[in-house]
């Protein structure tokens, strides 16, 4: 059997003159052909082979995604570099410290400035190189197309550092069997999805999280082991523009953008004149009792009315031929999945993580996808829960260990089993739900433990000119949270007060503390993907926690001698 990049090297050859990539700049686009893209990647393999560039040597890119990005990264794979991915955004001391761990031989990088910004904090930084110049590097025409070098089921083909939430970031490495197996899982699927819609010629992809993500690389190679065109984006500021003008069948998304474009459609629709309003209004509730099987044919005929005249011109916005939305790295709120399938756009979840190859779960394309949950587990995996309650998983997609670190990897790795650290649990049907981080569960001083994320969803949910959330009162007697972005004291208030009518005493919110600028990860506050870097907020905003309740004592205080 081929590997998985022989696969794709004889996919891009059989393309020959089709455009297989694009980058959107502005409304036009640089088109890539199976060909030229080919050529560059031998370029490229030629000045790894001039650098001395052996089999095993790590080498590192950091650059935003391009075509040049693509081409560097499938030519150190063809000469059996390891390609160590890192994002362009990335604290500077952050990057410093995962190449200081896996000391990569040469670093790979967009622009020069990007490299002497790593290089003035870590002065023993690997010679830099420019994309642009290794693929640009002449080769003789006699080895053009060369086939990848032999590679065994066992050797590591990248290392992917994790984001990160709490510690430093360890480097997962990931081997050519992990990729064999999920490549040709997530390449089924996305035939399923295909072949579901009756739709004919090459995928039409658009993408824009980076390939540094293990979840984004598998969607750039499964597309280049399918026939597709895939578009880059460019500019985060117009992703809507770039996404109408590449007109995508499906593409890749994290939660963040489809729960903002939830939010910016609500918002749109609340400042229609009354008639449009009512008519969101009516679909909507009429949506719910379909959705709830308690509909009437006056139901019927307003969700009819709404799709006409109301999600038509929405779903416009996506292009005219997308059949579905894909999305990972956290669970999606079920309201949210709720309201693009009203609209017509099914949502299609995957569950994993860099240690599990990116995927442990996927919805069917073929099945209604269930709100709230992520799928069922994909065939030749292996899923339960353990005793604590946290996901286990074994099977092929199991990566081989962090690089450098044999203890963390036996920590989480035991008895054949990879130790997910996500809390779960299984419906009737064999569908998975995630309810939150092991690590990150509150221990409140009564015993009582509470997992963050469900409650810090709800509130961002009702309060959606706040950016992030963070609930604490780990040790404490009661929660409080912070609250970053530009919102209101008395939007959150309301909010809590709404929340916390339908909670447990334990785990209502008492007291909440604005302070202003949205976590970053350039702050060191978020990860790369965007999660919450908990222990570090903890720190940072230390004394404001202790403020908010030493505050709701003296206020307790006050009131009991008023």
């Amino acid at each position: 059997m081929p590997t998985f990049l022989e696969t794709i090297f004889a996919q891009l050859k059989k393309a020959g003159a089709r455009v297989v990539l694009r980058e959107i700049h502005g409304e036009q686009f640089e088109s890539m052909t199976g060909a030229a893209l080919l050529q560059q990647v031998q370029q490229a393999r030629a000045f790894l082979r001039n650098s001395g560039i052996q089999p095993g040597d790590r080498c590192a890119l950091l650059a935003p995604n391009s075509i040049a990005w693509v081409a560097m990264d499938l030519a150190m794979m063809a000469e059996g570099a390891i390609v160590v991915p890192l994002y362009s955004r990335q604290a500077r001391g952050e990057l410093a410290g995962m190449m200081k761990d896996c000391q990569p031989r040469l670093l790979f990088v967009s622009d020069a400035a990007l490299g002497e910004a790593v290089a003035q904090v870590w002065r023993e930084a690997p010679p830099r190189v420019s994309v642009e110049r290794a693929v640009g590097t002449n080769a003789s025409a006699a080895d053009i197309f060369d086939p990848p070098i032999s590679r065994a089921d066992a050797d590591i083909v990248t290392i992917i550092y994790t984001s990160g939430t709490s510690g430093e970031p360890k480097g997962v490495c990931l081997n050519v069997g992990n990729l064999n197996y999920m490549l040709g899982q997530t390449t089924e699927r996305l035939e399923q999805l295909m072949s579901a819609t009756g739709a004919e010629g090459p995928d039409r992809v658009f993408h824009y999280l980076p390939f540094n993500f293990a979840a984004s690389w598998l969607l750039l190679l499964s597309c280049l082991t399918r026939e597709t065109t895939l578009t880059l984006s460019t500019d985060l500021n117009k992703l809507a523009d770039e996404i109408r003008l590449s007109s995508p069948n499906y593409f890749l998304n994290v939660p963040t953008l489809l729960e903002r474009v939830r939010r910016g459609v609500e918002e749109a629709l609340a400042k229609r004149a009354a008639p449009v309003r009512g008519l969101f209004e009516k679909s909507r509730t009429a949506w719910q009792r379909i959705d709830g099987r308690h509909a009437s044919a006056t139901d019927r005929l307003w969700l009819w009315l709404a799709k006409k005249f109301l999600f038509s011109k929405i779903k416009k916005r996506f292009g005219r031929d997308l059949r579905a939305l894909i999305c990972g790295s956290a669970p999606l709120a079920p309201e949210t999945q709720r309201f693009f399938q009203m609209l017509g756009l099914p949502v299609l979840q995957a569950y994993g993580l860099t240690e599990t190859t990116g995927i442990c779960t996927m919805d069917d394309p073929r099945e209604a996808a269930e709100p709230g949950y992520v799928g069922a587990t994909i065939p030749g995996i292996e899923m339960k829960i353990d005793e604590n309650e946290e996901i286990i998983t074994r099977g092929p997609h199991i990566f081989p260990g962090y690089w450098n670190r044999a203890e963390e990897t036996a920590r989480v790795q035991r008895d054949g089993w990879f130790h997910t650290g996500d809390l779960g649990e299984r419906n009737g049907r064999g569908k998975w739900r995630i309810r939150g981080r092991i690590k990150n569960l509150i221990v409140l001083n009564s015993g009582h433990k509470v997992a963050p994320e469900p409650l810090e969803e709800k509130i961002a949910r009702l309060v959606p000119t706040a950016q992030q959330f963070m609930i604490v009162g780990n040790g404490r007697g009661y929660l409080c949270a912070l609250i970053a972005g530009t919102a209101e004291a008395s939007a959150v208030q309301a909010a809590l007060d709404e929340v916390n009518r339908e909670l447990p005493h334990y785990r209502q919110i008492r007291n909440f503390k604005l302070i202003g600028n949205a976590f970053t990860a350039e702050s060191g506050l978020l990860t790369a993907n965007g999660k919450l870097r908990r222990d570090a907020v903890n720190v940072r905003y230390a004394t404001e926690i202790k403020a908010m309740y030493e505050d709701r004592k003296e206020r307790e205080v006050a009131s009991r001698h008023a």
